[in-house]
């Protein structure tokens, strides 16, 4: 399992990200008692066979990970989502792309804690690759209420290519103004 929830949401991520997605939508929703979150690319997509064979952790394609005997980012979702009192779907249309929805039960004393968010978008908004990653950032808790969206390419326009250290801590000192409202 993934020591935080934003550990799995990045791997899951990435898969989109590999998939030779143009446009990858990450929907991250957070309420007082629940995390729900989604992941919308326009890639490959899988036909029904794979969609199955995925959920298997000891399969992987060998082709995004040569020496790779496994692929767990699936199996981790299906363990944490059942272990958890959570949910979990996966829609995908081959060259269509693929929908993956999942929620936690943050009440429930086994879900992983969430991490650190503005963590998570930063690795996400720095994967190497030319497509657009649009982040939808919802929170209403007793303590906070906020709503925002990233969009990779308007933060590349800010920040250049995201790749020096001061590119880096201006980008998450963005992040951290936006989660602190």
């Amino acid at each position: 399992m993934h020591y935080t929830l934003c550990d799995l949401i990045a791997d899951l991520t990435q898969n989109a990200q590999e998939a030779a997605s143009s446009h990858i939508r990450v929907e991250f929703t957070e309420s007082e008692n629940n995390l729900t979150v989604y992941i919308r690319d326009n890639g490959k997509g899988m036909d029904g066979e794979l969609l199955k064979k995925v959920r298997d952790p000891f399969y992987t394609d060998g082709i995004k990970h040569p020496n790779r005997k496994i692929g767990m980012g699936i199996p981790f979702l299906i363990q944490t989502t059942a272990e958890t009192g959570g949910e979990w779907k996966i829609d995908s249309v081959p060259g269509k792309g693929t929908v993956v929805y999942m929620s936690f039960d943050l009440k429930n004393i086994d879900t992983p804690p969430i991490g650190d968010v503005c963590g998570l978008f930063r690795q996400l908004l720095i994967f190497p690759g030319d497509y657009e990653l649009e982040i939808v950032r919802t929170k209403h808790t007793q303590d906070c209420s906020l709503t925002y969206t990233l969009l990779r390419s308007e933060l590349s326009d800010a920040l250049g290519k995201m790749e020096t250290a001061s590119d880096l801590a201006l980008l998450d000192e963005f992040l951290q103004s936006q989660e602190n409202g």
